[in-house]
């Protein structure tokens, strides 16, 4: 990318995952960004990944386990705001789920390969 380009997210497709989880993507060379829709209940399933990821809340609540807790849940959580931001290192398991409806941001170094190309299977047609 050589040059600026200004975009608005209501021009950006909205790529329906299942019917509890939607997202907008957008991408540049070394970072993305992706609006996330998620309803109350929705889970995403406990996973890692090698990219840093910044979640920031817009509306609504996150529940996230983190660490061996992803695998286990229980009462060992931290549950994001809206207003509240939450630093996910690279390589750190996590599973989320919404409190209420709720739209995040989330920020991804380097961009998430498995967004991009479909084969995040794990976040597609939940029950």
């Amino acid at each position: 990318m050589t040059t600026a380009t200004k975009h608005s997210w209501n021009d950006v497709r909205l790529e329906q995952l299942s019917p509890l989880l939607s997202r907008k993507v957008l991408t540049g060379d070394q970072m993305m960004i992706a609006r996330v829709l998620l309803k109350d209940g929705c889970l995403v399933p406990a996973h890692e990944h090698h990219n840093e990821q910044i979640t920031y809340i817009l509306d609504g609540c996150l529940r996230f386990w983190i660490g061996a807790h992803a695998d286990a849940p229980g009462d060992e959580f931290v549950d994001v705001h809206a207003g509240e931001v939450l630093l996910i290192p690279g390589n750190v398991r996590h599973r989320a789920l919404a409190i209420g409806d709720t739209v995040d941001l989330d920020v991804f170094n380097p961009p998430r390969a498995d967004w991009l190309n479909g084969s995040d299977s794990y976040l597609r047609e939940q029950k």
